[in-house]
């Protein structure tokens, strides 16, 4: 095929063809009646889902199937069903405008209610056939039936035809030399619903059930049940795949093209195949995305921070200061606001110096973009840089050289809280003043490491310095710590129970009468006119 202006243009692999194929596909219009809700009530909803959503750290991406899942456990705790849950939760969920407004089908609402009652009935064959502890079958339930319902009010079609796409594209690039194929196949498909899909947890187990049950339907949960305990062992298995992190830190530096060519294939999915046919238009769409999504790093970086100390303020400092102030009025007589202030003070401050440390990608980082955007639209068989090769079983041929690593990564540890310590003790802090500053600066590092990753989404290959090595010896101990308590804390996070099962109840109850009482105050207005 020819251009306009002559050229040869370049002819695309059998898997880009896939790719264009299905962004080339029309949506059929659904003229079905949409849900409204009232606009007034949806501002206050907003209001309330942004401040409780401060109160966990979670990607933007995963926020819609955790409010689903939260509404799910209140809805459905008190003996609930689909009939009773199905529209009171589509509708909060446009109230907070997770949708938007007379976009969601009232068809919609039946499928959700299937959906829910297929899970809880599944829930409780699984228990009648299996000894799993109710406490693990809720939490699959739960999450599987978010993500299920996720999938019908918000389909992505298009994100997981580029999902598949990267995956066909990385897995032969990644080879486990002493495991199976599947084993393979498994982990750099997880890696790429991580990296690219940004899926958590609770995304990946179902994905993973999908792969393994197939869909969930009245003529299979029979089956399904019978077979859960062995999906669920091996689902767990690859979760924790020893590999996983080096499988997933090299997808994850590939990551950042498929996001650019999301960007323009979505911009110019009326006329794609044109579109794709030029290397020249294509070359300097990419360029420009790059661009704007450099430029738009800043703005990222700054809602993560405002979120990070959010987090940080709603579910820790409270708990935190009530042992301090209690530990100091009890021993000391009264409180020590020297120790108190710089304990705040901290967590802001560390947030703003790492945002000052963060630069954005060049413009030979926009070219590597391009470079590899190119490879996997064009190529036969596309290769992102050099394949990646590992083992399952740890290496014990150098036995002596792996206890020296061990012990260095133990000395780091010493070497930093040791350090921190000794200084705090040098300042007068008395021992629960400094595990109060050493559990904040943990969890705060690893809320800005997160950060600088969402400052390098964009970012080709890894950037290092002359220091690197010399801080990430001393700062990754201080990380993982604070990875450590992160995720735990937030498993028993007293304020978010207040919150959603006493708190949020009575108010989502105030919401819904306020939305019945302007709907009955627009009809009388109606008969009137």
């Amino acid at each position: 095929m020819d251009t306009p202006d002559g050229k040869k243009s370049p002819a695309l692999s059998p898997l880009a063809e896939l790719v264009v194929a299905r962004f080339e596909q029309k949506e059929t219009p659904n003229h079905e009646h949409k849900i409204s809700v009232n606009p007034v009530v949806a501002k206050f909803a907003t209001w309330y889902e942004k401040f409780r959503n401060a109160m966990e750290y979670r990607e933007d991406e995963v926020i819609l199937r955790a409010a689903i899942e939260r509404i799910l456990r209140r809805r459905l705790l008190l003996g609930g069903n689909g009939k009773t849950a199905a529209e009171p939760l589509v509708r909060e969920i446009i109230w907070a405008r997770y949708l938007p407004d007379n976009h969601v089908p009232e068809s919609a609402v039946i499928k959700v209610e299937e959906t829910i009652n297929l899970y809880l009935a599944l829930r409780l064959k699984i228990l009648a056939e299996h000894r799993i502890a109710q406490m693990v079958v809720d939490e699959w339930t739960y999450q599987l039936m978010s993500s299920e319902i996720e999938n019908i009010l918000h389909p992505n079609i298009e994100k997981e035809t580029l999902a598949n796409f990267m995956f066909q594209i990385l897995k032969e690039s990644v080879q486990i030399t002493d495991d199976t194929e599947e084993t393979r196949n498994a982990q750099v498909y997880m890696a790429v619903r991580k990296a690219f899909a940004r899926d958590d947890i609770a995304f990946l187990r179902f994905h993973l059930y999908k792969l393994f049950f197939g869909p969930l339907t009245k003529e299979t949960i029979g089956s399904i049940a019978k077979g859960f305990l062995e999906g669920y062992r091996e689902i767990e298995r690859e979760l924790h795949y020893p590999r996983r992190e080096k499988i997933y830190a090299y997808v994850k530096k590939r990551a950042a093209s498929f996001f650019i060519l999301e960007d323009i294939l979505r911009a110019h999915k009326a006329e794609i195949r044109m579109f794709l046919s030029d290397s020249d238009v294509v070359e300097n769409a990419v360029l420009e995305d790059c661009e704007v999504r450099y430029k738009g790093i800043a703005s990222k970086v700054r809602r993560a921070i405002v979120r990070s100390v959010l987090f940080i303020l709603l579910t820790k400092v409270i708990f935190a200061f009530a042992i301090e102030g209690t530990y100091e009025r009890i021993f000391y007589g009264g409180i020590q606001w020297g120790s108190i202030v710089l304990n705040t003070s901290i967590p802001p401050i560390l947030m703003i110096v790492v945002s000052l440390f963060i630069r954005t990608p060049d413009q030979e980082n926009a070219r590597r973009i391009l470079s590899a955007i190119k490879e996997v639209l064009y190529s036969e068989n596309p290769r992102l840089g050099a394949p990646l090769f590992v083992k399952k079983a740890r290496d014990t041929k150098q036995p002596i050289m792996q206890a020296v690593f061990t012990i260095l990564w133990l000395l780091a540890f010493v070497l930093s809280f040791g350090g921190i310590t000794y200084i705090l003790t040098r300042f007068g802090f008395n021992p629960v003043s400094q595990f109060i500053f050493i559990f904040f600066l943990a969890i705060v590092s690893f809320l800005s490491y997160r950060i600088s990753l969402v400052a390098n989404l964009y970012r080709v290959g890894e950037r290092q310095g002359l220091m690197t090595p010399v801080v990430d010896f001393l700062f990754m101990p201080i990380v993982r710590v604070g990875q450590r308590l992160t995720q735990g804390i937030s498993q028993i996070n007293f304020l978010l129970f207040i919150f959603d099962f006493i708190i949020e109840t009575p108010f989502k109850i105030i919401f819904g009468f306020f939305e019945q009482w302007f709907r009955f105050l627009h009809d009388k207005r109606e008969e009137i006119g």
